[in-house]
């Protein structure tokens, strides 16, 4: 294990309570705002308005396997020290490595067309224009969120925590328009059904809300905690265990937000037999069906989720090329490349919602590339000493990726 940690470890100063609590919150905020990103918007849509309540036990398993997951990866960099990237360097031979990279690279491609893409419809349907224009607006806005990092990592936490704030008190107005039907919300929730056709969307999902790169950041940004077991006390247990609850408040925020977009999409457009396919057309649909104030809230959300996942794609984005490869480039400079492939996907008029949704699949493909070795790392006792996965937690790892390399195989061959 880490020395240092090993010396923070070594004494519990005092007794540790909820405004200790209070002090940690804030990693796993910064990781969620991928778990409702725009690539969620399409895929939710997507569910609600084909396929009514039917994927939103998709939503909570999914949100299940995020959180073990996420856990997974605070442990693994308080523990070690290290975040995923850099161990995958340490452990796995050259050639494995390269590998592992060039999947996560692509991967994070995928994220920043749906993070760039989000946040520029957002501005686009908020202010009425063009698209290049609202690109434009998109990277100034995210270079500004990225410049506060210069008065403190802290505060960009407060930043993000902020934007999620306003994504999630939107969708509460969302659905108090659309009044919802409560027994079907519950029916789909507990009763697992794929219905024809669904497959393509349900993988999505599943890629939206548990995305690889969230694991590399989470694995890093949770050592801003290391300094603060020094300033206040904690221990390492106290500070996973603060891990886990962050992650729990997090995520199940996430996961509300994440339902109530395809509730409010069955309940607008199935229910009325509205086929949905653009996010710009469910704009213009909710507006005639429920009013201006539920499509200002719906543009409100999709700018506030796109500018703030844009923020964390681009940092996840810096720790896997340093971890991977030991090469560094400034945040700037990769925010100014990685919104190439998003321009051209603006500039040639590709249809967004498809765009948005696919890159949600390959995503869901990338994923057991970064969960098999985090529950490799994390089942180390050489790594992470006497917090190492207990039999339980190993099984129950083992079967979130089994899950997922399932719905994987079952997506492949749908496409083939």
């Amino acid at each position: 294990m880490n020395e240092s940690v090993s010396t923070i470890n070594a004494v519990a100063k005092r007794k540790v309570g909820a405004r200790d609590l209070a002090r940690y919150l804030g990693p796993a905020f910064l990781v969620s705002v991928g778990y409702i990103d725009p690539g969620n918007w399409a895929t939710n849509i997507a569910a609600g308005s084909d396929f009514n309540y039917t994927l939103l036990w998709v939503i909570l398993v999914s949100n299940v396997i995020a959180i073990v997951l996420q856990a997974l990866a605070a442990k693994l960099g308080l523990a070690s020290g290290r975040n995923l990237a850099e161990l995958c360097r340490e452990r796995f031979s050259p050639a494995t490595t390269t590998a592992l990279w060039i999947v996560m690279e692509i991967a994070m491609m995928a994220t920043d067309i749906a993070e760039f893409l989000g946040a520029a419809l957002g501005f686009h349907i908020l202010f009425g224009i063009t698209m290049p224009i609202a690109a434009l607006l998109t990277v100034v806005a995210v270079y500004i969120i990225l410049g506060v990092e210069r008065f403190g990592f802290r505060k960009v936490e407060f930043a993000i925590i902020g934007l999620v704030s306003v994504v999630g008190l939107c969708y509460v107005v969302e659905l108090l328009m659309a009044k919802p039907d409560a027994g079907a919300i519950a029916s789909g929730l507990v009763i697992p059904v794929l219905p024809p056709g669904s497959i393509l969307v349900a993988v999505g999902i599943i890629g939206a809300t548990v995305m690889p790169h969230n694991l590399f950041l989470h694995s890093e940004i949770i050592k801003t905690r290391l300094d603060m077991m020094r300033t206040h006390g904690w221990t390492l247990r106290h500070v996973i265990r603060f891990a886990f609850i962050d992650c729990l408040v997090a995520l199940n925020i996430s996961f509300l937000i994440n339902a109530a977009m395809i509730v409010m999409a069955a309940a607008v457009f199935f229910s009325r037999g509205l086929p949905v396919h653009s996010i710009e057309e469910a704009h213009e649909t909710l507006s005639p069906l429920l009013g201006t104030l539920s499509s200002g809230a719906f543009a409100i959300a999709l700018l506030a989720s796109g500018l703030s996942s844009s923020v964390t794609a681009t940092m996840s984005g810096q720790i896997v090329m340093s971890g991977f490869m030991k090469f560094n480039i400034s945040l700037w400079w990769r925010r100014t490349i990685t919104i190439i492939p998003a321009f051209i996907v603006i500039l040639l008029g590709i249809d967004t919602l498809k765009i948005l949704i696919l890159s949600q699949v390959a995503l869901s493909i990338a994923l057991p590339f970064a969960c098999i070795p985090l529950l490799l790392f994390t089942s180390k006792t050489s790594l992470m000493g006497e917090h190492k996965n207990s039999r339980a937690v190993a099984i129950t790892g083992g079967m979130v990726i089994a899950v997922i390399l399932y719905l994987n195989i079952l997506l492949i061959m749908q496409l083939l």
